[in-house]
């Protein structure tokens, strides 16, 4: 029996198609990590501020703001970290609607969900004032 060498060409090919394969499969262990669903949201305060101008017509001279530091809460079928806020923004004319409270709840470390409360949900709520959000200015209307 005799062996017939195999061309360079070949072998080069099947050593590249090795090296390939061998690097795809380093890549698939490195595939990035899945984000902590419970992060604890770090910059919770400075994410409800930035939210506000998307909730509110006039975001600007809101008074009697108040936030609770976040808590783990049960949430549907999980746990988030969550918080609530409490604020009486400024409607037409000078005039002020009355406070109101707000759930947040973050998911990733991220503000995911800034819905109205129910009594249950804010009902032991350690508030502690929130002069950042009393601060907000938008640059057209502050100037």
């Amino acid at each position: 029996m005799s062996h017939r060498p195999v061309p360079v060409g070949v072998r080069l090919s099947l050593l590249a198609a090795a090296a390939a394969a061998a690097l795809s499969a380093c890549m698939e262990d490195r595939a990035p990590p899945k984000p902590d669903d419970n992060a604890f949201p770090a910059k919770f305060k400075e994410e409800i501020v930035a939210y506000m101008p998307k909730l509110l017509q006039d975001p600007t001279n809101i008074k009697d703001a108040f936030v609770s530091d976040p808590v783990l809460t049960p949430v549907g079928n999980a746990q988030r970290w969550t918080s609530c806020v409490r604020f009486n923004p400024r409607v037409s004319g000078r005039r002020y609607s009355g406070s109101e409270d707000r759930f947040a709840v973050f998911y990733a470390g991220n503000l995911s969900q800034f819905i109205p409360a129910t009594k249950e949900q804010c009902a032991k709520a350690a508030y502690k004032p929130f002069p950042e959000l009393e601060k907000i200015c938008l640059a057209e209307r502050c100037r």
